[in-house]
């Protein structure tokens, strides 16, 4: 196990004409569904970042121990959906002013975060973080953590894709859900057809 001063490196390639964020928000399964629904996100990767132990089970990032975060990758294509938009989303669809949890997930691996590649999403991040926190948007200022990308373990094969595959069960139906239907009042306009 490496310490958090040495966060282990992964590289991730991104196709021509696409950008990539790595976005945590709680349970990978809701983040993931609402980003899966997007016009001009072209792919969505659940796994693992921002920690300090290499290729992480499951199991080890419940376990609260591993320093990663539950995360997205959202490759989109900047043509189609700015960066300000999928963070705009982001924001709406989970609570940012709580500290590691989200709803009844309590834990590290829960927190708000975004992981940014390139200094100019670091910027717009962080410049929409404090005009968000400036204008009380919420009843609490954002703890989004707002940090440089280092590492991605892709989540294991049964957590993509998990709530189209899944939507019947009462995890999806009460905890994914209504953030779907959140994403679909507040933003029809940018949804895939």
């Amino acid at each position: 196990m490496m310490n958090e001063l040495q966060l282990p490196k992964t590289t991730v390639s991104i196709p021509d004409g696409l950008s990539l964020i790595t976005l945590g928000a709680g349970c990978f399964w809701c983040t993931e569904a609402v980003f899966q629904r997007l016009e001009g996100v072209e792919q969505v990767v659940s796994g693992y970042s921002g920690g300090f132990v290499e290729n992480p089970t499951y199991r080890e990032i419940c376990s609260a121990t591993t320093g990663h975060a539950e995360v997205i990758q959202v490759y989109f294509d900047p043509k189609k959906i700015s960066l300000e938009l999928i963070l705009e989303v982001f924001w709406a669809t989970h609570d940012p002013t709580t500290l590691n949890r989200q709803g009844a997930d309590v834990g590290p691996q829960y927190r708000s975060a975004i992981f940014f590649h390139d200094e100019e999403q670091g910027r717009i991040a962080s410049d929409l973080k404090a005009k968000l926190n400036q204008e009380q948007v919420f009843d609490n200022p954002i703890v989004t953590e707002v940090t440089a990308f280092t590492n991605f373990y892709k989540a294991e094969n049964y957590h993509q894709d998990y709530y189209n595959q899944n939507g019947y069960q009462p995890y999806c139906q009460f905890v994914v859900k209504p953030k779907v239907d959140k994403l679909k009042k507040f933003f029809s306009d940018h949804l895939k057809s």
